[in-house]
């Protein structure tokens, strides 16, 4: 077996193993593994900026260039996704401040 179809199994097989167990996470789990997974991404970004700093050749520059825009928009878009879900944990108000101060002063009838 040549080398490049060793490494295209293990990456057919990492895609799989991946997918079974991101589909398994249940949703109260999900908001910290995406923290996690940005703090990933932020490193990943780092690299990507390193490397286009030490690139030679045009195609070099393109594939790092490349490369931080599409992880840029993996950290931004993993940020919006976790504040979304932030979000929805979050308990419902039934009121702003300002009605339950005049309601207090009124003694509590309206």
């Amino acid at each position: 077996m040549s080398e490049a179809m060793a490494l295209l199994a293990i990456f057919t097989l990492a895609v799989f193993v991946g997918f079974e167990v991101v589909s398994k996470v249940s949703s109260t789990l999900h908001t910290p593994l995406m923290s996690g997974a940005n703090a990933i991404h932020g490193i990943i970004l780092v690299g990507a900026i390193i490397v286009a700093s030490h690139a030679d050749g045009g195609l070099e520059l393109g594939l790092s260039v490349a490369a931080i825009i599409l992880a840029t928009i993996n950290l931004v878009g993993g940020f919006v996704v976790t504040d979304r879900m932030l979000e929805m944990f979050k308990g419902k108000r039934s009121g702003n401040s300002a009605d339950k101060a005049s309601n207090e002063k009124s003694g509590g009838a309206k």
